[in-house]
């Protein structure tokens, strides 16, 4: 279980910069899984891989503009993305700064009269901070706060792609907020081919995962099994485990849109038949993994040696990943956050 086994290489013009004009016109690319054979087409073609009477299930958190710009006292810039409220006004953060930080630090943000307080260092260079802001720290996100884009997507200080990623870094069906990174695979997603699927005779099903650092962090160490996983909030509704029952019984598959509703589907499955419709995972799939829900998954292409790619890898197999990855490569395909996608049957 080496992460290097995990790496491929990929040109940077092939990493995508901003998303397509119209959603349902990325490529996607079609991976069969047991012979390794793949075919070509557009996303906005989806309704021709999915039956009546398959369930479709899509995960509705809401992306927040949860990256703050600031400044120490010194007037050097600090740069936070807020992780996870633990309170009203309390974070944990990740931060970003040239200098070292202190505990008992304030950062003034950007554009507002607000101080946030370093209260003391947390878990994986995490710190947890308070706001000095009689309104809720998640109202002034939405005032001044940027999208949480990931670092290979790159963006000037002012540019005018910001309004744009506001938009488009959240998919059409974003619901309940919560979200520091998108839930990739259902940015291409439209309400008129959800709608084409409904009509098609497609159950469609939401849960929620906030995409946390449990998704997005790197894993650092070359034993995978040393890796260690965040955990992420999810919720689902009481009736799914009975659609996915019915859906079996009738010889029809699961369909996950993305390695955040596989990972809450295989959580679900795991716990069994249990009261709960809510709670934290920390679930790590990696091959070799007996998925026990999901039958087939809509996904883009993922960083090298990250947690994403070692889950695709555990569902469609390593080797098929890494050959359709090299394909998708000299296709021209585009990687990553606003790039294009993939169906795994």
């Amino acid at each position: 279980m080496k992460l290097s086994d995990y790496d491929y290489y990929l040109p940077k013009e092939l990493i995508a910069q901003q998303p397509e004009k119209n959603r349902g016109d990325a490529r996607m690319m079609v991976l069969y899984k047991n012979t390794g054979r793949v075919e070509h087409c557009r996303f906005n073609e989806i309704t021709k891989y999915l039956s009546k009477g398959d369930l479709l299930v899509l995960n509705n958190t809401k992306v927040i503009p949860a990256r703050l710009m600031g400044n120490r006292s010194s007037g050097a810039s600090v740069e936070l993305l807020l992780v996870e409220e633990l309170g009203e006004n309390h974070w944990k953060v990740l931060v970003g700064s040239n200098a070292r930080l202190v505990a008992g630090e304030e950062v003034c943000i950007e554009n507002t009269i607000t101080k946030v307080k370093l209260i003391n260092r947390a878990e994986d260079g995490l710190w947890l901070v308070a706001f000095y802001r009689k309104d809720k720290a998640r109202e002034l996100l939405w005032q001044v706060g940027r999208m949480p884009l990931p670092p290979y997507i790159k963006r000037n200080k002012n540019n005018t792609l910001s309004s744009l990623d506001r938009e488009r870094y959240q998919t059409v069906f974003a619901k309940k907020e919560g979200a520091i990174a998108a839930p990739t695979a259902g940015l291409h997603f439209t309400e008129d081919i959800i709608e084409k699927l409904r009509n098609k005779g497609v159950e469609i099903e939401f849960v929620t995962l906030h995409v946390g650092v449990g998704t997005f962090l790197p894993i650092k160490t070359e034993d995978i099994l040393e890796h260690y996983m965040h955990k992420e909030y999810y919720e689902y509704h009481k009736d799914l485990i009975l659609k996915i029952e019915k859906v079996r019984e009738l010889n029809k598959r699961v369909i996950a849109v993305g390695s955040t509703t596989c990972r809450v589907l295989e959580t679900i499955a795991m716990k069994g038949n249990t009261p709960f419709y809510s709670g934290w995972t920390d679930l790590f799939i990696y091959p070799p993994y007996n998925f026990k829900y999901v039958d087939a998954l809509i996904t883009n292409f993922h960083l090298p040696r990250t947690t994403l790619l070692l889950l695709v890898s555990a569902f469609a197999g390593r080797e098929n990943i890494l050959k359709a990855y090299e394909v998708a490569r000299d296709k021209g395909y585009r990687f990553f956050s606003y790039g294009d996608c993939m169906i795994i049957l």
